[in-house]
């Protein structure tokens, strides 16, 4: 066993833990290679993730897999994100569902190839009544594009009086988001060293515990996976009450 995973307390593990997968552009520049070799080699850490995930039993897992911007990225590359999302659907299908896995997309999946789509529409009907897991790919996502349709869809049951304008709530708003389905993310993880969201599930992660990691993608191991966890967990989740107030809780 890992000497960091066995640091892990698993009496507290995270819910739901998110990814944004970033420099595998840079990790390939640093090669002298083409940015498509990054997302290429990339796939080994999409897999470290989900079985550090699965060992530990963390029960959701998203990855930040395409953006909503991504799609201004230079032609060939988004051709090569698209085939290599493709390629490796056919690859893993069996995996996620041996796994005990659900499925689960999060986005504008209409904006993806029509092939892109049916293959993953396949898995995530394949691996639908699985119970050991949730791997959520946010694609063609951006979170304020979400919160605006939410926005828009509670002022159109205003409109219509199925929705009166005084209940809503939290928990109305939350029903008309893409994870309606799923816990909040309580921990957040970004690689490449860049301090920032990126546009990446803004009210979901409200109370997460966030870290930014000083590692390119393509070189995320389980072990650093684990890590993140311990780190998690050395961390005091106060949800703006005081340390003192949660001792007296306990």
């Amino acid at each position: 066993m890992s000497s960091v995973k066995e640091k892990i307390n698993l009496q507290n593990i995270p819910k739901h833990v998110a990814i944004i997968m970033d420099g595998n552009g840079r990790w390939a520049k640093s090669r002298g290679e083409e940015r498509t070799f990054g997302h290429k080699n990339a796939i080994n850490s999409v897999r470290n993730a989900i079985n550090a995930c699965n060992e530990i039993n963390i029960p959701y897992l998203t990855l930040y897999t395409f953006s909503s911007e991504n799609w201004s990225r230079p032609h060939d590359e988004v051709n090569t994100l698209m085939n290599l999302l493709s390629e490796t659907l056919l690859l893993e299908a069996e995996e996620i569902f041996t796994k005990g896995l659900r499925l689960h997309v999060i986005g504008e999946v209409d904006k993806l190839p029509a092939l892109v789509k049916e293959q993953l529409m396949n898995v995530v009907e394949l691996t639908k009544d699985n119970a050991k897991g949730n791997l959520i790919l946010a694609l063609s996502y951006g979170s304020q594009r979400e919160i605006l349709q939410a926005v828009k869809q509670i002022s159109e049951k205003v409109k219509k009086g199925d929705l009166q304008a005084e209940d809503i709530n939290e928990h109305i708003f939350e029903e008309h988001l893409y994870t309606k389905n799923f816990p909040p993310v309580d921990l957040m993880i970004r690689t490449s060293g860049e301090v920032r969201i990126s546009n990446f599930m803004l009210w979901q992660i409200a109370y997460a515990e966030l870290q930014f990691l000083n590692i390119l993608w393509p070189d995320f191991t389980k072990d650093t996976f684990f890590q993140c966890i311990v780190d998690y967990q050395n961390k005091e989740r106060r949800y703006g009450k005081t340390s003192e107030q949660l001792e007296i809780n306990k």
